[in-house]
């Protein structure tokens, strides 16, 4: 199992990244949460990590902290959730809300992330239910953000939450409007992310 990675950030698309560590390049899925904090390529950067084996692929996923990687391995043991839609939930909102949900039964939230339907949200919420005392006292912030950028950012941005599930319709709704003042693709997103929630 590999289960830490520290090296130089090649690219970042999200949700993939590649990480070069002594010459080898990795190539990783990450959650938007993780995105967020990265620096510009070419910096040098540790994350965790976890690993899925299947027969036609492996997949390798990182996360800035553990606590992160701790969440996706508990999505994981949720009946109907995997890698695709554990990182998806992760991308939709962070570690405290996701905490937030579980305690307060919100499902209203949940069902918002693309690929979480009603039944999915239900069974997270009831599975996750005692689990969640692993993780410590819940200080999760709603911060709704309405977002617009230069036309080539905002392509990236279009792609990235194509790729994570939202279909393009949803996706030109959400990038519409968005300050001019957001420059980079991961602030785009997340001030998407985080509009697609409220609504």
């Amino acid at each position: 199992m590999i289960g830490y990675l520290r090296g130089k950030l090649i690219s970042k698309q999200p949700p993939q990244l590649v990480l070069d560590v002594s010459g080898v390049g990795y190539e990783l899925d990450a959650p938007m949460s993780t995105f967020y904090g990265l620096p510009s390529t070419g910096a040098d950067i540790s994350l965790f990590t976890h690993l899925v084996i299947r027969e036609d692929a492996h997949s390798l996923y990182g996360f800035a902290t553990d606590r992160e990687r701790r969440m996706f391995r508990e999505l994981l043991k949720v009946t109907g959730i995997g890698p695709k839609l554990a990182l998806s939930v992760l991308s939709g909102i962070n570690v405290d809300e996701l905490l937030m949900c579980v305690t307060t039964g919100d499902t209203d939230t949940l069902v918002r992330i693309p690929g979480v339907g009603r039944k999915t949200a239900e069974r997270l919420l009831i599975e996750m239910r005692d689990r969640i005392k692993t993780f410590g006292e819940v200080s999760a912030t709603f911060s709704p953000v309405m977002g617009n950028a230069p036309q080539g950012t905002q392509q990236e941005a279009f792609s990235a939450l194509v790729a994570l599930g939202y279909k393009p319709a949803e996706v030109t709704k959400l990038l519409h409007g968005i300050d001019p003042a957001v420059q980079s693709v991961e602030e785009i997103i997340r001030h998407a992310l985080k509009s697609a929630i409220q609504k």
